[in-house]
């Protein structure tokens, strides 16, 4: 699968929006999105008027670097959501959500997604007992992620570092014993107010 290595500053001020793609350093003085709010390159303060594909276009990169995902997995994602019953757009964003190193930076673990694919990958969680080293790993309702015995002393210096994450009601988090219990799928409302899923569902209509 094709990995980006370019700046991911970049990627935020092209698409306008804080991810945080950087955990922490989005949140401070430093942050290149809040110091320089254009799009990159000398030509991104004079940029024009977006077409309605444009518009469509950035919606959907912008949510699908958001999760880190790739534009296979993205495709993907959407087949997956069409052919399940209900409201597409919302089903895409629980898909997304759903992941394991989304579930993680929910609950308040790590300082981002970036940081929680890294652990993932080490091997520093088990999804109901069982050690699991799959970022895109889907986690269902009554699922429990825990963080390896032997990692307990690398998270609670992650922990500490971190700011105050709000709770939300799908997800228990129990920062203490590191650990996390899934209640549910995420309704509509406990999702970013600020992604619009229909702009997504009708680039992909088109």
């Amino acid at each position: 699968m094709a990995r980006y290595t370019g700046s991911v500053c970049k990627i935020c001020r092209n698409e306008g929006k804080k991810l945080f793609l950087k955990g922490n350093r989005c949140s401070s003085a430093n942050c290149s999105a809040t110091k320089r709010p254009y799009g990159a390159g000398q030509h991104g303060q004079s940029r024009k008027k977006l077409s309605e594909y444009a518009i469509h276009l950035r919606e959907k990169q912008k949510v699908r670097h958001s999760y880190l995902v790739s534009e296979k997995q993205f495709s993907k994602y959407y087949k997956m959501a069409m052919r399940k019953k209900g409201v597409t757009g919302t089903i895409l964003l629980q898909i997304l959500e759903s992941r394991l190193d989304s579930v993680i930076t929910t609950a308040g673990l790590t300082a981002g997604r970036k940081q929680s694919r890294q652990l993932i990958r080490h091997r520093h969680f088990t999804v109901n007992g069982r050690i699991v080293d799959i970022p895109s790993y889907k986690i269902k309702p009554g699922d429990e992620i825990a963080v390896k015995a032997k990692s307990n002393e690398l998270f609670k210096n992650i922990i500490e570092t971190l700011p105050e994450t709000p709770e939300v009601k799908w997800v228990s988090s129990d920062k203490n014993k590191q650990k996390i219990k899934i209640n549910a799928l995420p309704e509509r409302e406990e999702l970013d107010p600020t992604v619009k899923e229909q702009l997504i569902v009708e680039y992909y209509s088109k």
